[in-house]
C-alpha cells in the first residue's frame, strides 16, 4: 500500500513537470488573438487521469498551473486569471474524456471521449469567459471594458473556435501517443486500481 502511494506521488509529480514544460512551449495561432495560445500540457494530465484516476488528472492540472503562476507571475496585480482559465479548460477537457473511455476502454471510446471533451471544453469555456474570466480581466487587470455585444462577438469569433481547434489538435496528438501506449496505459491503470 505504501509503495502504491509513493508511485502515485512520483507519477503525478513527473507528469506535472512534463505538463509545465509543455505549457511553457505555447504558441499563438495566426487567425486568433495573440492572448489565445495553444499548448499541449493537457496530454500529461490526460495520461495521469487514465492511469491513476480523475483526481490525478486534476492534480496534474493544478500543479502545472501553480508552477506556472510561481515561475512566471500572474497576469498582473497578483491575480492568476489566465492560470485559472487554463486550469478550468484542462479539467473540462480531461474529465469527460476519462469517464467515456473508462466505460469501454477501446480506441473508439477514447476518440468519442476526446470529441466530447473538446466540445465540453469549448462550450463551457465560452460560458466561463462570458461570466467569469473576461470580467475578471476587466476588474483585476484593468483591461478595457467591453460591452456585452463585444464580449459575445469575441467569444463567438475567437474563444469558441479557438477552443475547438485546440481540443482537436490535442486530440490528434494524443491519439498518436495513445495508439502506441494503450496496452501499457491499461496495464498501469489496472495496477493502480
Amino acid at each position: 500500500m505504501k509503495k502504491r502511494g509513493v508511485l502515485y506521488l512520483v507519477g503525478v509529480a513527473m507528469l506535472s513537470s512534463i505538463a509545465y514544460i509543455l505549457m511553457m512551449l505555447n504558441f499563438p495561432l495566426p487567425p486568433f488573438p495573440t492572448f489565445l495560445k495553444i499548448d499541449f500540457s493537457d496530454i500529461p494530465a490526460l495520461i495521469a487521469a487514465i492511469i491513476m484516476g480523475p483526481a490525478a488528472g486534476i492534480l496534474v492540472e493544478f500543479i502545472k498551473n501553480l508552477l506556472h503562476y510561481i515561475m512566471t507571475g500572474s497576469d498582473g496585480f497578483g491575480v492568476p486569471v489566465g492560470d485559472f482559465a487554463n486550469f478550468m479548460a484542462g479539467i473540462l477537457y480531461i474529465l469527460p474524456t476519462y469517464y467515456i473511455y473508462n466505460r469501454l476502454k477501446t480506441r473508439k471510446s477514447m476518440t468519442f471521449g476526446l470529441v466530447l471533451g473538446t466540445a465540453t471544453m469549448a462550450v463551457m469555456m465560452s460560458v466561463l469567459n462570458y461570466f467569469v474570466i473576461l470580467p475578471a480581466y476587466t476588474y483585476f487587470l484593468h483591461a478595457p471594458a467591453m460591452s456585452g455585444a463585444e464580449v459575445r462577438a469575441m467569444i463567438v469569433t475567437a474563444i469558441l473556435p479557438f477552443n475547438f481547434v485546440k481540443g482537436f489538435i490535442t486530440m490528434l496528438l494524443f491519439m498518436l501517443l495513445f495508439s502506441r501506449m494503450q496496452n501499457w496505459m491499461n496495464k498501469q491503470a489496472y495496477k493502480n486500481a
